[in-house]
């Protein structure tokens, strides 16, 4: 508990004990008795609801009456001033006050859990970094470190700065991020992500980003706005209770004045004592009617689901994005990276006989040399050499066919039947019908040399995840890839997944998730697409909700999508649902819970048959109800 919880739960168990001890006083009824009461009690009113007194007036003063504060203040003052004309029983007003200070205390609690949870992953955020210069290792502001310096991360110390590893080993933790606990092993020459935590082994990391442009700087600034954006329940409620609170207020100053009115022009009323009765109704359905479960218990159910989901490894950008989240029915999934390992390998490779088979794989690599895609990675690795760069010239990519380039004189063509068709080759394509992967396909000086098949592995999970998203009420799942319809079919076929489109370009997906859009049933049926965030910020961005997944260290994930899954398992997907579905329904229920107890006493209280005890419970026990249930959305199933 922070400072203000402290001092606030004190002030509760003073006021407690205080009204108890009240109670058992035998004051007598004599004048300076009487007095000596009210000023004891009214001593426990003001410990207990000065801060109250205080926003209300201020409210009023700034032209901003209608609040939760107003009510209360105005509910007590009225209970207090009819206890003492009536000489009757203090304890109502300050009970009310008192029992709202609880429900605040809760709901403050019940915050500031969710705060700690979003603060462990905030955890992450290393605090200095240890500068390798010319005198030794200097201990500096991560902030201070420019790209390309040399860092050192002994064990037990986060990783503060994206980087690639230049000496040592270790094993790093990732669940920091990814919310797995398995570790990661690392080697000279891979790349490593700040927020990480080494274990063991000394690590020497060149910087390849400045500090707030790393993996750690942009998680936190996703999960530090993630409040900002608002679910349409968030927005409905604060309208209606900016409409609801006045209309209430009016209404009991009606249900104060009217009816007695009414009964004193027509002979049927007791002097003050009818005034009173219909004056604390009016006071009763001020405390039922105050909305604050509604108000408190909605925003703080989503601040937990975002809380719950972080801690799962799920970033949500937004309150919006987790309701449509709930409400997804159709899936549309990337292959490569997000259902398959995205770790090629070349598993064919089939030349004229005027051609070597290695001089055909060395062209390739060449050819790919500059080229980051995973594929072009793979051929790289098959020719296992290093590359003489200054070989390379003329590079031309022709996004979603492949590259031309000059390789020693010789202008090479590297990619897919689409760019044979482009440079008039396409009738010379010969493949083996049993070839099974990415079909890579050459010529050479305007001459069909060949092709190489390249095979991704499928994900151990991936099954398994197709299995879960039917289950969390996915209606149709979807698979888009730029591969071979012959490879995708099978892919799709092995995972059970329900619809296939292939050999697709980035823009062609686009206009696949525009088709899916269209053929929604209505408005509250979501779209969502995942992918892995590396050439699909596009289709990321077109769908109803885009799920960047294994999206460590990649910009153009977090930036494009609205969830970001931190590792590369695909069953995260389904959890992900989950989450959202589960801070849904608790949403639905404190909603129907709250409205619904509200109701039932507001006509109780209108008709003289509920008391103050009861507008106790409809306000503050509703709302500690409302605010316990919420607080369960932090807490996400281990599976």
């Amino acid at each position: 508990m922070n400072k203000k919880q402290k001092k606030m739960l004190l002030r509760i168990i003073i006021a407690s004990v205080a009204m108890l001890v009240l109670m058992w006083i035998p004051f007598g009824e004599v004048l300076w008795a009487r007095m000596l009461r009210l000023g004891c009690y009214l001593a426990v009113y003001l410990i207990i609801g000065y801060d109250i007194l205080r926003k209300a007036g201020k409210g009023i003063y700034h032209k901003q009456v209608f609040d939760e504060n107003f009510l209360m203040a105005i509910a007590t003052i009225g209970a207090m001033i009819i206890a003492i004309y009536e000489n009757g029983d203090y304890t109502e007003a300050i009970a009310v006050m008192l029992f709202y200070q609880i429900g605040e205390f809760f709901q403050s609690y019940a915050i500031g859990k969710s705060r700690r949870n979003i603060a462990a992953l905030m955890d992450i955020r290393p605090d200095t970094a240890n500068l390798l210069t010319d005198n030794g290792i200097e201990v500096v502001e991560p902030d201070d470190v420019v790209t390309g310096s040399i860092i050192v991360v002994r064990p037990g110390e986060k990783i503060p700065i994206d980087g690639i590893v230049v000496e040592g080993q270790s094993t790093l933790n990732t669940s920091a991020l990814t919310g797995e606990s398995l570790p990661r092993e690392v080697k000279e020459g891979e790349e490593v992500i700040s927020g990480c935590v080494n274990l063991n082994g000394v690590l020497h990391i060149r910087t390849t980003r400045e500090f707030e442009e790393s993996t750690v700087s942009k998680i936190l600034e996703l999960v530090e706005n993630a409040s900002s954006r608002k679910s349409r329940s968030e927005n409905f409620i604060s309208k209606f209770a900016r409409v609801y609170t006045p209309i209430v207020c009016y209404s009991a100053l009606a249900l104060a004045l009217i009816p007695p009115l009414v009964l004193f022009m027509t002979g049927n009323g007791h002097g003050f004592s009818t005034w009173s009765d219909w004056i604390y109704r009016a006071l009763i359905f001020l405390v039922i009617s105050c909305p604050c479960a509604l108000v408190v218990s909605l925003p703080l159910s989503f601040f937990a689901g975002i809380g719950g989901a972080s801690k799962a490894g799920v970033l949500v950008k937004g309150s919006n994005y987790l309701e449509s989240l709930s409400n997804s029915r159709y899936v549309l999934l990337d292959k490569t990276g997000t259902l398959t390992e995205g770790v090629f390998e070349v598993t064919g490779i089939y030349h004229n006989r005027d051609i070597e088979k290695e001089t055909l794989l060395e062209y390739a690599a060449y050819a790919e040399s500059h080229s980051t895609h995973p594929i072009s990675k793979s051929l790289q690795r098959a020719y296992g050499k290093e590359l003489d760069l200054s070989k390379v010239s003329d590079i031309e990519e022709i996004s979603g066919n492949g590259v031309l380039a000059t390789v020693e004189g010789k202008r090479v063509a590297i990619g897919n039947e689409k760019l044979m068709q482009h440079i008039g080759l396409s009738d010379e394509i010969q493949t083996q019908t049993d070839a099974l992967g990415t079909i890579v396909h050459m010529a050479i000086d305007g001459r069909y040399e060949g092709y190489l098949v390249i095979s991704d592995r499928m994900k151990a999970t991936a099954k398994s995840a197709i299995a879960d998203l039917k289950k969390v009420g996915i209606r149709q799942t979807i698979m888009l890839t730029g591969d071979s319809e012959k490879v995708a079919l099978k892919v799709a076929g092995e995972l059970g997944i329900d619809r296939v489109y292939a050999q697709l370009l980035p823009a062609d997906k686009v206009e696949k998730v525009e088709q899916v859009l269209a053929q929604k049933h209505h408005d509250k049926e979501m779209v969502l697409f995942v992918g892995d965030g590396i050439n699909d910020a596009p289709v990321l961005s077109r769908a109803d909700v885009g799920i960047a997944m294994g999206a460590l260290g990649s910009d153009a994930a977090i930036e494009a999508a609205d969830i970001v899954l931190m590792d590369d398992n695909p069953q995260k997907i389904a959890k992900a649902i989950r989450i959202a579905q589960k801070c849904m329904r608790i949403v639905y229920e404190n909603i129907v819970f709250a409205i619904g107890v509200k109701v039932i006493c507001l006509i109780l209280g209108a008709l003289g048959i509920a008391n103050m005890w009861i507008a106790i419970f409809a306000d503050v026990g509703v709302m500690v109800i409302a605010v316990l249930n919420a607080i369960r959305a932090l807490f996400v199933k281990k599976d």
